[in-house]
Protein backbone atom coordinates (compact mmCIF):
# COMPACT_ATOMS: atom_id res chain seq x y z
CA UNK A 1 0.00 0.00 0.00
CA UNK A 2 1.23 3.60 -0.60
CA UNK A 3 0.12 6.69 0.48
CA UNK A 4 0.95 10.09 -1.09
CA UNK A 5 -0.39 13.49 0.28
CA UNK A 6 -1.31 15.88 -1.57
CA UNK A 7 -2.79 18.34 0.41
CA UNK A 8 -3.43 19.43 4.13
CA UNK A 9 0.08 19.15 4.23
CA UNK A 10 1.62 21.58 6.84
CA UNK A 11 -1.65 23.44 6.29
CA UNK A 12 -5.36 23.83 7.25
CA UNK A 13 -6.54 23.86 3.13
CA UNK A 14 -6.88 21.95 0.20
CA UNK A 15 -7.56 18.09 1.48
CA UNK A 16 -5.99 15.25 -0.51
CA UNK A 17 -4.52 12.49 0.33
CA UNK A 18 -4.12 9.65 -2.73
CA UNK A 19 -4.53 5.82 -1.14
CA UNK A 20 -3.05 2.64 -3.49
CA UNK A 21 -3.82 -0.68 -2.95
CA UNK A 22 -4.48 -3.72 -4.65
CA UNK A 23 -4.41 -1.96 -7.86
CA UNK A 24 -6.90 0.60 -6.98
CA UNK A 25 -6.37 4.14 -6.38
CA UNK A 26 -8.68 5.55 -3.72
CA UNK A 27 -8.80 9.46 -2.82
CA UNK A 28 -9.51 10.05 0.69
CA UNK A 29 -11.41 13.75 0.29
CA UNK A 30 -10.83 16.63 -2.54
CA UNK A 31 -10.51 20.17 -1.36
CA UNK A 32 -10.31 23.31 -2.27
CA UNK A 33 -6.70 24.85 -1.34
CA UNK A 34 -7.67 28.05 -0.16
CA UNK A 35 -4.63 31.68 -0.06
CA UNK A 36 -3.86 34.00 -2.06
CA UNK A 37 -5.51 34.19 -5.24
CA UNK A 38 -3.27 33.44 -8.21
CA UNK A 39 -1.30 30.52 -6.07
CA UNK A 40 -4.97 29.05 -4.84
CA UNK A 41 -6.54 29.39 -8.85
CA UNK A 42 -3.75 27.20 -10.20
CA UNK A 43 -3.00 24.80 -7.19
CA UNK A 44 -7.08 23.87 -7.69
CA UNK A 45 -7.88 24.04 -11.18
CA UNK A 46 -4.98 22.15 -11.57
CA UNK A 47 -5.10 18.41 -10.00
CA UNK A 48 -1.67 16.97 -8.91
CA UNK A 49 -2.74 13.63 -10.18
CA UNK A 50 -4.57 11.73 -13.44
CA UNK A 51 -8.54 11.96 -12.11
CA UNK A 52 -9.33 9.20 -14.52
CA UNK A 53 -7.14 6.53 -12.60
CA UNK A 54 -8.77 7.59 -9.10
CA UNK A 55 -11.25 4.88 -8.67
CA UNK A 56 -13.57 5.57 -5.90
CA UNK A 57 -13.47 8.81 -3.21
CA UNK A 58 -14.12 9.07 0.63
CA UNK A 59 -15.68 12.08 2.15
CA UNK A 60 -14.99 12.92 5.41
CA UNK A 61 -17.14 16.25 5.76
CA UNK A 62 -18.56 18.36 3.81
CA UNK A 63 -16.16 21.77 4.68
CA UNK A 64 -15.27 23.85 1.27
CA UNK A 65 -11.43 22.40 2.55
CA UNK A 66 -12.52 18.77 2.05
CA UNK A 67 -14.84 18.62 -0.04
CA UNK A 68 -14.93 21.89 -2.46
CA UNK A 69 -12.55 20.27 -5.25
CA UNK A 70 -14.99 17.54 -5.87
CA UNK A 71 -16.61 19.01 -9.06
CA UNK A 72 -13.24 19.88 -10.99
CA UNK A 73 -12.31 16.25 -9.87
CA UNK A 74 -15.37 15.20 -11.88
CA UNK A 75 -14.65 17.51 -14.47
CA UNK A 76 -11.60 16.12 -15.18
CA UNK A 77 -12.78 12.56 -15.62
CA UNK A 78 -13.32 11.00 -12.25
CA UNK A 79 -16.27 8.50 -13.10
CA UNK A 80 -15.89 6.81 -9.50
CA UNK A 81 -18.20 6.79 -6.37
CA UNK A 82 -18.33 9.18 -3.43
CA UNK A 83 -18.72 7.49 -0.55
CA UNK A 84 -19.85 9.95 2.64
CA UNK A 85 -22.29 10.14 5.46
CA UNK A 86 -25.95 10.58 4.40
CA UNK A 87 -25.72 14.77 6.34
CA UNK A 88 -22.68 15.47 4.35
CA UNK A 89 -24.34 14.60 1.08
CA UNK A 90 -27.03 16.95 1.99
CA UNK A 91 -24.58 19.47 2.77
CA UNK A 92 -22.35 19.08 -0.19
CA UNK A 93 -25.68 19.78 -2.79
CA UNK A 94 -26.02 23.26 -0.97
CA UNK A 95 -22.34 23.86 -0.25
CA UNK A 96 -20.81 23.05 -3.67
CA UNK A 97 -23.48 25.11 -5.48
CA UNK A 98 -22.47 28.34 -3.51
CA UNK A 99 -18.81 27.37 -4.13
CA UNK A 100 -19.73 27.38 -7.87
CA UNK A 101 -20.89 30.43 -7.45
CA UNK A 102 -18.73 32.55 -5.44
CA UNK A 103 -15.65 31.28 -8.41
CA UNK A 104 -18.04 32.16 -11.47
CA UNK A 105 -18.70 35.39 -9.74
CA UNK A 106 -14.75 35.62 -8.62
CA UNK A 107 -13.94 35.01 -12.35
CA UNK A 108 -16.23 37.27 -13.50
CA UNK A 109 -14.91 40.44 -11.87
CA UNK A 110 -11.22 39.49 -12.82
CA UNK A 111 -12.00 38.86 -16.38
CA UNK A 112 -13.41 42.38 -16.37
CA UNK A 113 -10.34 43.88 -15.29
CA UNK A 114 -8.21 41.58 -17.84
CA UNK A 115 -10.54 42.45 -21.01
CA UNK A 116 -9.46 45.93 -20.49
CA UNK A 117 -5.69 45.27 -19.87
CA UNK A 118 -6.23 43.06 -23.15
CA UNK A 119 -4.96 39.86 -21.31
CA UNK A 120 -6.93 36.18 -21.73
CA UNK A 121 -9.69 35.78 -19.94
CA UNK A 122 -10.19 33.27 -17.28
CA UNK A 123 -12.47 30.32 -16.79
CA UNK A 124 -13.72 28.96 -13.29
CA UNK A 125 -12.25 26.18 -11.19
CA UNK A 126 -15.58 24.93 -12.06
CA UNK A 127 -19.40 26.21 -12.63
CA UNK A 128 -22.59 25.37 -10.98
CA UNK A 129 -23.14 22.86 -13.65
CA UNK A 130 -20.17 20.68 -13.07
CA UNK A 131 -21.10 20.87 -8.73
CA UNK A 132 -24.43 20.07 -9.86
CA UNK A 133 -23.06 16.81 -12.07
CA UNK A 134 -20.90 16.00 -9.45
CA UNK A 135 -23.62 15.42 -7.04
CA UNK A 136 -24.68 12.02 -9.43
CA UNK A 137 -21.90 10.04 -7.95
CA UNK A 138 -22.40 10.31 -4.01
CA UNK A 139 -22.98 7.14 -2.81
CA UNK A 140 -24.44 8.17 1.39
CA UNK A 141 -23.82 5.62 4.01
CA UNK A 142 -25.02 5.35 7.68
CA UNK A 143 -22.72 5.52 10.62
CA UNK A 144 -21.11 2.01 11.89
CA UNK A 145 -22.36 0.40 8.67
CA UNK A 146 -19.08 -1.27 6.95
CA UNK A 147 -19.26 -1.24 2.81
CA UNK A 148 -16.54 -2.37 0.07
CA UNK A 149 -15.23 0.71 -1.32
CA UNK A 150 -11.92 -1.17 -3.23
CA UNK A 151 -10.93 -4.74 -3.84
CA UNK A 152 -9.90 -5.40 -0.15
CA UNK A 153 -10.74 -2.67 1.03
CA UNK A 154 -14.05 -2.08 4.02
CA UNK A 155 -14.54 1.36 4.77
CA UNK A 156 -16.61 2.06 8.14
CA UNK A 157 -17.74 5.63 8.86
CA UNK A 158 -17.32 6.78 13.13
CA UNK A 159 -18.90 9.89 13.91
CA UNK A 160 -15.93 12.68 14.16
CA UNK A 161 -18.42 15.11 16.19
CA UNK A 162 -16.62 17.90 14.21
CA UNK A 163 -19.85 19.22 11.94
CA UNK A 164 -23.19 17.66 11.20
CA UNK A 165 -22.63 14.48 9.39
CA UNK A 166 -18.68 14.77 10.12
CA UNK A 167 -16.68 11.43 10.05
CA UNK A 168 -13.66 9.68 11.14
CA UNK A 169 -12.97 7.22 8.21
CA UNK A 170 -11.61 3.95 9.17
CA UNK A 171 -10.30 1.52 6.36
CA UNK A 172 -9.77 -2.26 6.77
CA UNK A 173 -7.40 -3.14 3.89
CA UNK A 174 -6.17 -6.78 2.95
CA UNK A 175 -3.39 -6.62 0.49
CA UNK A 176 -1.02 -9.95 -0.77
CA UNK A 177 -2.68 -11.81 2.80
CA UNK A 178 -1.56 -9.19 4.83
CA UNK A 179 -4.08 -7.18 6.84
CA UNK A 180 -3.59 -3.25 7.45
CA UNK A 181 -5.81 -0.91 9.65
CA UNK A 182 -5.74 2.82 8.42
CA UNK A 183 -7.55 5.77 10.62
CA UNK A 184 -7.90 9.19 9.18
CA UNK A 185 -9.43 11.68 11.81
CA UNK A 186 -10.98 13.99 9.25
CA UNK A 187 -11.28 16.65 11.23
CA UNK A 188 -11.68 15.89 14.48
CA UNK A 189 -14.73 17.63 16.91
CA UNK A 190 -14.78 18.48 20.43
CA UNK A 191 -15.88 16.65 23.54
CA UNK A 192 -19.19 18.30 25.35
CA UNK A 193 -19.95 20.88 22.36
CA UNK A 194 -23.59 21.77 21.53
CA UNK A 195 -26.03 20.07 19.49
CA UNK A 196 -23.84 16.96 18.18
CA UNK A 197 -22.33 13.84 19.64
CA UNK A 198 -18.93 13.82 20.86
CA UNK A 199 -16.33 12.16 18.90
CA UNK A 200 -16.45 7.85 18.50
CA UNK A 201 -13.51 6.34 20.46
CA UNK A 202 -10.53 5.24 18.09
CA UNK A 203 -10.30 1.73 16.89
CA UNK A 204 -6.90 -0.39 17.10
CA UNK A 205 -5.60 0.70 13.94
CA UNK A 206 -1.90 0.07 12.07
CA UNK A 207 -1.85 3.84 10.79
CA UNK A 208 -3.42 6.98 11.65
CA UNK A 209 -3.41 9.86 9.36
CA UNK A 210 -4.80 12.81 12.36
CA UNK A 211 -5.51 16.63 11.91
CA UNK A 212 -3.44 18.98 14.05
CA UNK A 213 -5.31 22.36 12.94
CA UNK A 214 -5.18 23.32 17.29
CA UNK A 215 -2.07 20.86 17.57
CA UNK A 216 -0.36 23.54 19.67
CA UNK A 217 -3.16 25.59 21.82
CA UNK A 218 -5.85 24.65 24.57
CA UNK A 219 -9.32 26.39 23.94
CA UNK A 220 -11.44 27.99 26.04
CA UNK A 221 -14.55 25.99 27.73
CA UNK A 222 -17.93 26.20 25.70
CA UNK A 223 -19.62 27.29 28.83
CA UNK A 224 -17.07 30.93 28.87
CA UNK A 225 -17.82 31.35 25.41
CA UNK A 226 -21.61 31.62 25.92
CA UNK A 227 -21.10 33.71 28.71
CA UNK A 228 -18.88 35.98 26.79
CA UNK A 229 -21.66 36.10 23.85
CA UNK A 230 -24.35 36.82 26.61
CA UNK A 231 -22.39 39.63 27.77
CA UNK A 232 -20.91 41.29 24.03
CA UNK A 233 -24.84 41.39 23.32
CA UNK A 234 -25.89 42.86 26.43
CA UNK A 235 -23.27 45.97 26.63
CA UNK A 236 -23.84 46.83 22.87
CA UNK A 237 -27.67 46.57 22.68
CA UNK A 238 -27.31 48.79 26.20
CA UNK A 239 -25.28 51.14 24.18
CA UNK A 240 -27.99 51.21 20.99
CA UNK A 241 -25.57 49.21 19.35
CA UNK A 242 -25.64 45.95 16.67
CA UNK A 243 -23.54 42.96 16.95
CA UNK A 244 -22.27 41.92 13.32
CA UNK A 245 -21.52 37.64 13.84
CA UNK A 246 -19.52 37.11 10.52
CA UNK A 247 -19.82 33.27 11.06
CA UNK A 248 -19.52 30.01 8.54
CA UNK A 249 -22.88 28.99 7.63
CA UNK A 250 -22.02 25.48 8.35
CA UNK A 251 -22.23 24.44 12.01
CA UNK A 252 -21.08 28.03 13.45
CA UNK A 253 -24.44 29.81 12.27
CA UNK A 254 -26.40 26.67 14.27
CA UNK A 255 -24.32 26.95 17.30
CA UNK A 256 -24.72 30.66 17.61
CA UNK A 257 -28.32 30.42 17.03
CA UNK A 258 -29.27 27.56 19.30
CA UNK A 259 -27.06 29.23 21.95
CA UNK A 260 -29.01 32.64 21.72
CA UNK A 261 -32.29 30.54 21.75
CA UNK A 262 -31.50 29.31 25.03
CA UNK A 263 -30.40 32.70 26.47
CA UNK A 264 -33.63 34.02 24.84
CA UNK A 265 -35.56 31.57 26.98
CA UNK A 266 -33.31 32.25 30.26
CA UNK A 267 -33.88 35.82 29.80
CA UNK A 268 -29.96 36.96 29.60
CA UNK A 269 -30.25 38.75 26.43
CA UNK A 270 -31.97 41.90 25.69
CA UNK A 271 -35.18 41.10 23.76
CA UNK A 272 -34.40 42.62 19.95
CA UNK A 273 -34.00 41.04 16.89
CA UNK A 274 -31.82 38.44 15.29
CA UNK A 275 -31.47 38.14 11.54
CA UNK A 276 -29.42 35.33 9.82
CA UNK A 277 -28.75 36.60 6.62
CA UNK A 278 -27.21 34.01 4.40
CA UNK A 279 -28.89 31.98 2.13
CA UNK A 280 -26.49 29.07 2.40
CA UNK A 281 -26.71 29.39 6.24
CA UNK A 282 -30.61 29.30 5.37
CA UNK A 283 -30.27 26.11 3.58
CA UNK A 284 -27.82 24.40 5.37
CA UNK A 285 -30.19 24.94 8.78
CA UNK A 286 -32.70 22.85 7.01
CA UNK A 287 -30.19 20.19 6.55
CA UNK A 288 -29.53 20.39 10.04
CA UNK A 289 -33.33 20.15 10.80
CA UNK A 290 -33.51 16.96 8.78
CA UNK A 291 -30.77 14.96 10.33
CA UNK A 292 -31.85 14.59 14.11
CA UNK A 293 -30.09 11.36 14.02
CA UNK A 294 -26.73 13.49 14.61
CA UNK A 295 -27.71 14.87 17.33
CA UNK A 296 -26.84 14.68 21.46
CA UNK A 297 -28.78 13.86 24.30
CA UNK A 298 -28.54 17.16 25.13
CA UNK A 299 -30.32 18.56 22.22
CA UNK A 300 -32.68 15.91 22.24
CA UNK A 301 -33.69 16.65 26.02
CA UNK A 302 -34.07 20.72 24.69
CA UNK A 303 -36.16 19.52 21.94
CA UNK A 304 -39.03 16.82 24.08
CA UNK A 305 -38.29 18.07 27.64
CA UNK A 306 -38.51 21.96 27.14
CA UNK A 307 -40.71 21.31 24.00
CA UNK A 308 -38.80 23.74 21.21
CA UNK A 309 -39.30 21.17 18.53
CA UNK A 310 -36.93 23.62 16.42
CA UNK A 311 -34.05 24.53 18.38
CA UNK A 312 -32.68 26.60 15.33
CA UNK A 313 -35.87 29.31 15.49
CA UNK A 314 -37.51 31.41 18.15
CA UNK A 315 -39.84 34.39 17.58
CA UNK A 316 -37.06 37.27 17.84
CA UNK A 317 -35.07 35.18 15.15
CA UNK A 318 -35.58 35.61 11.67
CA UNK A 319 -33.75 34.04 8.51
CA UNK A 320 -33.44 36.39 5.58
CA UNK A 321 -32.89 34.51 2.25
CA UNK A 322 -33.39 37.87 -0.49
CA UNK A 323 -31.12 40.64 -1.06
CA UNK A 324 -33.97 43.33 -0.78
CA UNK A 325 -34.99 42.18 3.36
CA UNK A 326 -30.66 42.03 3.34
CA UNK A 327 -29.98 45.71 2.49
CA UNK A 328 -32.73 46.71 4.25
CA UNK A 329 -31.20 45.80 7.64
CA UNK A 330 -28.59 48.58 7.07
CA UNK A 331 -31.03 50.90 7.78
CA UNK A 332 -32.48 49.14 10.59
CA UNK A 333 -32.69 51.42 13.60
CA UNK A 334 -31.96 50.33 16.79
CA UNK A 335 -30.02 47.18 18.64
CA UNK A 336 -30.16 44.18 16.65
CA UNK A 337 -28.06 41.14 16.55
CA UNK A 338 -26.69 40.24 12.87
CA UNK A 339 -25.31 36.78 11.51
CA UNK A 340 -23.69 36.80 8.29
CA UNK A 341 -21.75 34.74 5.64
CA UNK A 342 -18.67 34.15 5.34
CA UNK A 343 -16.94 33.35 8.31
CA UNK A 344 -13.44 35.01 7.38
CA UNK A 345 -14.95 38.32 6.18
CA UNK A 346 -14.04 37.15 2.33
CA UNK A 347 -17.30 37.97 0.63
CA UNK A 348 -20.93 37.72 0.57
CA UNK A 349 -23.61 39.69 2.85
CA UNK A 350 -21.37 40.11 5.88
CA UNK A 351 -19.26 42.67 3.93
CA UNK A 352 -22.14 45.18 3.31
CA UNK A 353 -23.02 44.92 7.13
CA UNK A 354 -19.85 45.78 8.30
CA UNK A 355 -19.13 48.46 6.49
CA UNK A 356 -22.11 49.82 7.78
CA UNK A 357 -21.16 48.96 11.13
CA UNK A 358 -17.82 49.30 11.59
CA UNK A 359 -17.76 52.99 11.48
CA UNK A 360 -19.47 53.47 15.00
CA UNK A 361 -18.14 52.69 18.23
CA UNK A 362 -21.54 51.79 19.15
CA UNK A 363 -21.35 48.75 17.36
CA UNK A 364 -19.57 45.47 17.73
CA UNK A 365 -18.32 42.92 15.69
CA UNK A 366 -17.72 39.22 17.00
CA UNK A 367 -15.19 36.96 15.67
CA UNK A 368 -16.17 33.32 16.60
CA UNK A 369 -13.59 31.81 14.14
CA UNK A 370 -10.43 31.21 13.13
CA UNK A 371 -9.45 33.77 10.23
CA UNK A 372 -6.46 32.97 7.94
CA UNK A 373 -3.75 35.22 7.19
CA UNK A 374 -4.57 38.18 4.40
CA UNK A 375 -8.60 37.94 5.16
CA UNK A 376 -10.45 40.90 6.41
CA UNK A 377 -11.32 39.10 9.27
CA UNK A 378 -7.78 38.42 10.30
CA UNK A 379 -7.41 42.25 9.84
CA UNK A 380 -9.89 42.80 12.09
CA UNK A 381 -8.33 40.53 14.79
CA UNK A 382 -4.76 42.20 14.54
CA UNK A 383 -6.69 45.85 15.49
CA UNK A 384 -6.32 47.58 11.99
CA UNK A 385 -7.59 50.86 12.14
CA UNK A 386 -8.95 51.34 8.44
CA UNK A 387 -10.09 48.28 6.07
CA UNK A 388 -11.14 48.14 2.70
CA UNK A 389 -14.09 46.61 2.28
CA UNK A 390 -15.76 46.33 -1.39
CA UNK A 391 -13.11 48.85 -2.68
CA UNK A 392 -13.83 51.66 0.15
CA UNK A 393 -11.56 52.67 3.28
CA UNK A 394 -13.51 51.96 6.52
CA UNK A 395 -12.50 53.29 9.94
CA UNK A 396 -12.47 50.58 12.20
CA UNK A 397 -14.30 52.51 15.60
CA UNK A 398 -16.24 49.15 15.98
CA UNK A 399 -15.70 47.00 19.33
CA UNK A 400 -13.92 44.01 17.70
CA UNK A 401 -14.49 40.81 19.93
CA UNK A 402 -12.95 37.49 19.66
CA UNK A 403 -14.27 34.45 21.10
CA UNK A 404 -12.53 30.99 20.57
CA UNK A 405 -14.21 29.03 22.50
CA UNK A 406 -16.59 28.10 19.51
CA UNK A 407 -14.20 25.85 17.70
CA UNK A 408 -15.08 22.71 16.23
CA UNK A 409 -11.92 21.26 16.39
CA UNK A 410 -10.32 18.99 18.66
CA UNK A 411 -7.37 21.16 20.32
CA UNK A 412 -4.31 19.71 21.31
CA UNK A 413 -5.35 18.33 24.60
CA UNK A 414 -8.45 16.67 22.67
CA UNK A 415 -6.27 14.83 20.49
CA UNK A 416 -4.08 13.87 22.31
CA UNK A 417 -6.65 12.07 24.51
CA UNK A 418 -8.68 10.72 21.56
CA UNK A 419 -5.08 9.60 20.26
CA UNK A 420 -3.52 7.52 23.77
CA UNK A 421 -5.69 4.79 23.55
CA UNK A 422 -4.47 3.34 20.72
CA UNK A 423 -0.79 4.82 20.24
CA UNK A 424 0.94 1.45 21.57
CA UNK A 425 -0.67 -0.21 18.53
CA UNK A 426 0.01 2.19 15.77
CA UNK A 427 3.28 1.55 13.60
CA UNK A 428 2.60 5.23 11.52
CA UNK A 429 1.38 8.24 12.46
CA UNK A 430 0.93 10.98 9.94
CA UNK A 431 0.33 14.50 10.89
CA UNK A 432 -1.88 16.85 8.20
CA UNK A 433 -4.08 19.77 8.56
CA UNK A 434 -2.29 22.05 10.32
CA UNK A 435 0.39 24.70 10.36
CA UNK A 436 3.88 24.18 10.75
CA UNK A 437 4.13 25.05 14.19
CA UNK A 438 0.98 23.33 15.19
CA UNK A 439 1.65 20.14 13.15
CA UNK A 440 5.00 19.80 14.63
CA UNK A 441 3.88 20.34 18.19
CA UNK A 442 1.25 17.53 18.10
CA UNK A 443 3.59 15.31 16.54
CA UNK A 444 5.99 16.27 19.11
CA UNK A 445 3.31 15.59 21.68
CA UNK A 446 2.36 12.21 20.17
CA UNK A 447 6.05 10.69 20.47
CA UNK A 448 6.22 12.02 24.27
CA UNK A 449 2.91 10.43 24.50
CA UNK A 450 4.55 7.10 23.56
CA UNK A 451 3.68 7.34 19.66
CA UNK A 452 6.91 4.88 17.94
CA UNK A 453 6.55 6.74 14.42
CA UNK A 454 5.42 10.24 13.71
CA UNK A 455 5.70 12.00 10.60
CA UNK A 456 4.64 15.36 9.22
CA UNK A 457 4.60 15.10 5.87
CA UNK A 458 5.04 17.18 3.22
CA UNK A 459 3.22 18.19 -0.37
CA UNK A 460 3.63 15.46 -2.90
CA UNK A 461 5.67 12.99 -0.22
CA UNK A 462 4.95 9.27 -1.02
CA UNK A 463 5.21 6.42 1.91
CA UNK A 464 5.24 2.82 1.16
CA UNK A 465 3.29 0.74 4.16
CA UNK A 466 3.67 -3.22 4.41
Amino acid sequence: MKIQFWGATQTVTGSQHLISVNGSRILLECGLFQGRRRESYERNRNLPFDATTVDALILSHAHIDHSGNIPNLVRSGFRGPIYCTFATRDLCAAMLRDSAHILEENVAYLNKKRARRGEPLLEPIYTRADAIASLKQFVSVGYNRPIPVAPGVTCTFLDAGHILGSAIIFLEIEEQGKRIRLLFTGDLGRRDLPILRDPAPAPEADVLIIESTYGDRLHPSPDSAEARLRDLIVQTCTDGGKVVIPAFAVGRTQEIVYALHRLHLAGQIPDVPIFVDSPLAVDVTEVFRLHPECYDEELQDFIVRDRHPDPFGFDRLRYIRNVEDSKALNDLEGPAVIISASGMCEHGRVLHHLKHTLWSPRNAVLIVSWQAPNTLGRRLVEGHKKVRILGEEVPVRARVEVINGYSAHADQADLLAWARPILHRLRRIFVVHGDPKPASALAGGLEGAGAKWVAVPSEGDTFEID
